[in-house]
């Protein structure tokens, strides 16, 4: 019964006075949670195309205010225009037409 008594020899003591002792790994753990996050939301949404250098991508967003961004990435660069509502004039070429569906999405059928 001896070793019953001496169980407190081999105790590493200084470690049971640390109070954050219990979340000496919270930052890694936080850390493998955020990437397996990213990963599943790329998965799910089927965004991979987002990485590819090759990918063309055009994303348009709406903000609360109403105002559109267009976010256009060819290649390796990306470009984010503000659309206003101002008229322009000039000189352009037609890039395709955009049709809205009867449940209010809408389109984009470029011209070849």
């Amino acid at each position: 019964m001896k070793f019953m008594r001496d169980y407190r020899l081999f105790a590493d003591d200084h470690d049971c006075d640390d109070p954050m002792s219990g979340v000496v790994n919270l930052f890694d753990t936080a850390v493998v949670f955020i990437s397996a996050l990213l990963l599943a939301l790329i998965t799910v949404f089927d965004a991979k195309d987002i990485f590819s250098q090759e990918s063309n991508l055009t994303i348009v967003k709406k903000n609360a205010q109403g105002e559109m961004v267009v976010i256009e990435k060819k290649g390796r660069k990306i470009q984010a225009v503000k659309m206003s509502r101002e008229e322009a004039a000039g000189k352009g070429v037609r890039l395709g037409t955009a049709y809205r569906l009867e449940d209010g999405s809408m389109i984009y059928v470029p011209e070849e």
